[in-house]
């Protein structure tokens, strides 16, 4: 939702000074982008709005295959890393009674496994996720990281 209100908050902030200077000048057109633009720029990875954006010629569907495979295999990882680390660490604090020693171990030994879920969304989400449906959409902009 966040990313749905930032994207709402570009589109409103790229056209109202359009309309308003089309306005004041009285012309005859007012610029109003059509809905089909509006609905790109709903999925294009993108959070700035332009009328167009560069677009590649074709799409690569060996390339959204890898990428949607990289998504698959990070959650594979992801469910991995609770199975081994997470889930046997808790099942025990859970039959011992509480004590602050027990909470800091428990914390302590759950830093790794929750960095490494943390890179693993990084990399499915930011940069397959987004790679697959940029490729999806010829976006040709590829500059997530900037």
């Amino acid at each position: 939702q966040v990313r749905l209100v930032m994207k709402a908050h570009s589109f409103v902030r790229e056209n109202v000074p359009r309309v308003l200077s089309s306005v004041k000048d009285k012309s005859s057109t007012v610029p109003i982008p059509r809905i089909s633009q509006y609905l790109y720029f709903l999925f294009a990875p993108t959070l700035i709005y332009r009328d167009n954006y560069p677009r590649n010629p074709m799409i690569r569907w060996g390339y959204v295959a890898t990428k949607f495979a990289q998504v698959l295999g990070s959650l594979f990882y992801a469910y991995y890393i609770f199975v081994r680390l997470c889930i046997p660490l808790f099942h025990n604090s859970s039959q011992e009674t509480f004590n602050l020693r027990g909470l800091v171990l428990c914390i302590f030994n759950s830093i790794l496994p929750g960095v490494l879920i943390l890179f693993l969304v990084f990399f499915a989400f930011l940069h397959c996720w987004l790679n697959a449906f940029a490729e999806m959409l010829r976006f040709a902009d590829r500059m997530f990281y900037k």
